[in-house]
């Protein structure tokens, strides 16, 4: 071998020694955690940030409806006068579960408000449908006759029923419908003393949040019995209604379709209960006459361009359910 030849070997030599010496060297400081290591990005890609998430706020926030979405401002005392007939608040059988943790729930609640839909109730016809004192065993059915005709509905659920069926209440809130709090135990509000109120409210709150992963935006007072003493505890939009169906009371299913759908206006926010098979019986009937009409099914927060007043819709009596 020349002496030139013997130089080159001996460079390429030198070359590979110092080669695998600083590749030994940022190992020992990837091992020590002083480099980062970073993937190169596939040719083409782009980076894309995680979306922000939207927490529903504590007590006192105002519930968002979907973006774009715009309703009327249904004038307070207006539509049909709530009953004061009593009637004994029924509830199902309570089979407790267990509660599952809140992030599954706020991916329920995230899942919800990408099924909703953009609606401007100042230029189509809306009738927010609400329903009481669920979840229970027929509620299921309700929610598959809803998402037949593509609708969303709220729902004032008891405390003590979320916490009996707290998978309803997480697949009503996937499916785009509103969750609203009508007390953990369906008391009379204005009987109680002001630290009783906040135990009715907080024990709901703590149930909605660990079924469905939020704190609910809207409440809906048992019997939708108020006074001045519950309006300035409770910051939160009080929801009554402006059409009564008397479902609890006439358990037919004919009358109360017949009752919903001669009463709907646009703006109507009626009332049920999903408790009653009877009345989830009449649903159907009412999505498709009340669809036949022109009527777009909303939210009561979609009705109200995701702003309810902090009452909506005042009757001359407290109804009692």
């Amino acid at each position: 071998m020349s002496t030139g030849a013997k130089r080159g070997t001996a460079r390429v030599a030198a070359a590979v020694a110092m080669a695998a010496a600083m590749c030994a060297t940022v190992h020992q400081r990837l091992d020590a955690g002083t480099i980062q290591a970073t993937a190169p990005a596939p040719a083409g890609s782009t980076a894309v940030a995680p979306a922000q998430s939207t927490a529903v706020g504590p007590a006192g926030s105002a519930a968002v409806g979907p973006a774009g979405s715009a309703g009327p401002s249904p004038a307070l005392g207006t539509g049909t006068t709530p009953s004061a007939t009593p009637r004994p608040t029924q509830h199902p059988t309570q089979h407790p579960a267990p509660s599952p943790t809140a992030s599954s729930g706020a991916g329920a609640a995230v899942a919800a408000e990408g099924t909703k839909r953009s609606v401007d109730c100042r230029q189509v016809k809306c009738v927010a449908l609400t329903f009481d004192d669920g979840p229970g065993p027929y509620t299921d059915t309700l929610l598959r006759h809803l998402a037949a005709h593509q609708a969303h509905a709220t729902f004032f659920v008891v405390g003590q029923n979320v916490a009996a069926y707290p998978s309803v209440l997480r697949r009503a809130a996937a499916a785009g419908h509103e969750i609203g709090s009508h007390t953990w135990s369906h008391q009379d509000l204005t009987k109680l003393s002001a630290a009783g109120v906040r135990s009715e409210l907080a024990r709901a709150d703590e149930a909605i949040k660990a079924a469905a992963g939020f704190v609910p935006a809207l409440v809906r007072p048992p019997y939708g019995a108020f006074d001045d003493a519950l309006r300035v505890r409770i910051k939160r939009p009080l929801v009554l209604w402006s059409v009564d169906t008397l479902d609890w009371l006439h358990r037919d299913s004919a009358r109360v379709a017949r009752v919903a759908i001669r009463s709907a206006r646009p703006g109507s926010v009626i009332l049920f209960h999903d408790i009653h098979r009877t009345t989830v019986r009449a649903i159907p009937r009412v999505l498709k006459a009340l669809s036949g009409k022109g009527y777009t099914f909303v939210t009561v927060s979609q009705l109200f361009d995701g702003r309810p007043p902090r009452l909506v819709y005042e009757g001359d009596a407290p109804h009692r359910s």
